[in-house]
């Protein structure tokens, strides 16, 4: 689907550019459906994340945008071609771990066995050296900051797998909201993008938030952060929230239904506009020091 340019898009060219982020997992992998799906299952479920990304890098070509990829290790197996071809069209790839496993659920030695695991089998199979990582459900706050060094002694450089919000399921309320440097100075931690109100930081960076709110309000969050914080944000999403035709997973509470299919049948559309309204690019070009000139900000410490 290709909409109309919008009024902004003009405008969009001179501001700062944002992050624009895919969490590459397919529908029965997301943390809400732990109890209610068998990792031991995963093999024999209809898998729909090759077509909804190849939906996605449609809209982002017409678009003429590139984004981040955090990827999975176990889609990426799967899927090699997939990957390969979301190298070819210019976009970056990153590790989202190998299976879609909490930091919170792992000690030390798992969590570097993982993300070593993952990290050289995305560079086996796309050549290039991966740099950025994501946490499963942004599991890593203030009880496990230790996952920032060893990401660090992995050879990551850059981590957006916090989120500085009150959360039932996640969360690190007192973290800088922007980019700051973490495991002494070795890695960049980059928040996914809130906005404040009433005190409060409120999630204005995608996933569920996207599809909760009306679009106007996060148009203008997203705005109040390049035009009034002067910096640039970050939005994330995954392949199944533009799929509302996948299985539906049955004996889920109210609340992760909700969170799970709420306006899927909108999401696509929504992004449609929000490539029109701001300018996009990957996290290694707005974020690291030869990806763009946003990096040259001074990020915040982490107090």
């Amino acid at each position: 689907m290709t909409s109309s340019t919008s009024p902004d898009s003009n405008q969009k060219k001179a501001g700062i550019t944002n992050a624009l982020t895919v969490d590459v997992e397919d529908y029965f992998q997301v943390s809400a459906f732990e109890k209610h799906i068998d990792r031991a299952d995963w093999e024999r479920l209809p898998c729909r994340v090759e077509a909804n990304v190849d939906r996605i890098l449609a809209l982002f070509e017409s678009k003429g945008v590139k984004a981040t990829f955090f990827t999975l290790g176990w889609i990426a197996q799967r899927y090699p071609d997939m990957v390969k071809r979301i190298v070819g069209e210019g976009h970056e790839i990153a590790s989202h771990g190998w299976e879609h496993v909490r930091v919170t659920f792992q000690d030390k030695d798992q969590f570097r066995d993982d993300v070593t695991r993952t990290k050289a089998s995305l560079e086996d199979l796309t050549g290039e050296s991966i740099s950025g990582y994501r946490a499963a459900s942004y599991s890593i706050g203030a009880e496990n900051l230790w996952a920032l060094d060893i990401l660090a002694e992995t050879g990551h450089c850059y981590s957006s797998s916090i989120v500085p919000i009150h959360h039932d399921l996640y969360g690190m309320p007192d973290a800088p909201r922007f980019a700051f440097h973490a495991a002494a100075g070795n890695l960049l931690e980059v928040p996914v993008t809130t906005v404040v109100l009433g005190g409060q930081n409120i999630p204005c960076g995608g996933g569920g938030w996207f599809r909760l709110f009306p679009y106007a309000f996060n148009r203008w969050a997203l705005r109040q952060v390049n035009e009034k914080d002067k910096q640039p944000c970050v939005f994330y999403f995954h392949p199944w929230e533009i799929d509302p035709d996948q299985p539906r997973q049955k004996g889920v509470g109210l609340k992760t239904r909700t969170r799970h299919y709420l306006n899927l049948n909108r999401m696509h559309g929504r992004l449609d506009r929000l490539l029109d309204d701001f300018s996009w690019d990957r996290m290694d070009t707005v974020f690291l020091p030869d990806g763009g000139h946003q990096a040259e900000r001074s990020p915040e410490p982490l107090s």
